[in-house]
């Protein structure tokens, strides 16, 4: 029994630190890409917006590099000679999680009101507060178009959501986002990449 409980325990613990070098992502792709035409050469295309803030934008490009060049893509020398525009977008939203997420807020111990934050009452007369945790939404979206006739032949987007905001989660999001190029799958699907 006791073999049988530490063998459960050890594989629990292996699950979660292979977890731990995850990302989890719900996918939407969209594609009219030819099914006999080949990934060529790409620039990355960027909007006056994203030409206003040229760091931000070099920061995703250097992030999606690795996604769009693993489906098959090589950069072009020269962006007027490319086959293909990239364009790339990505947002991050701060929320605060809600005290109802929680799968133990009814269950007797965690009190919650509107005025006081949410603590345990141990029932000894003891409570325990904790900070409301905030949770991250991230997305990133990739376009590529037909350079020559600016026809949109693939679109992608990737969300995920957790504890942290890093521009080191941006470059496995644009690689769940690519994950099915060129196809288009089920919208939207869950895709994981590893982090690590």
């Amino acid at each position: 029994m006791w073999k049988a409980l530490t063998a459960l325990a050890t594989t629990l613990v292996l699950a979660g630190c292979a977890g731990l070098h995850e990302l989890r992502a719900d996918v939407s792709t969209y594609s009219q890409w030819p099914t006999e035409r080949k990934p060529g050469t790409y620039a990355f295309e960027r909007l006056p917006s994203q030409q206003a803030h040229p760091k931000e934008q070099q920061t995703l490009e250097d992030a999606a590099r690795r996604a769009i060049e693993g489906a098959g893509f090589s950069p072009a020398t020269d962006p007027k000679s490319a086959d293909v525009t990239v364009s790339l977008g990505a947002r991050i939203t701060a929320y605060d999680r809600s005290p109802y997420d929680d799968p133990f807020w009814w269950h007797g111990g965690l009190f919650h009101s509107r005025f006081y934050r949410p603590y345990w009452h141990t029932g000894f007369g003891m409570s325990f507060a904790y900070p409301p945790a905030i949770n991250y939404e991230g997305e990133v979206a990739v376009l590529i178009r037909d350079r020559r006739s600016g026809q949109p032949l693939f679109e992608a987007r990737a969300v995920n959501d957790g504890y942290t905001a890093s521009d080191s989660l941006l470059g496995p999001m644009f690689e769940a986002a690519m994950k099915d190029f060129p196809q288009s799958g089920a919208n939207p699907h869950r895709v994981v990449v590893q982090t690590g």
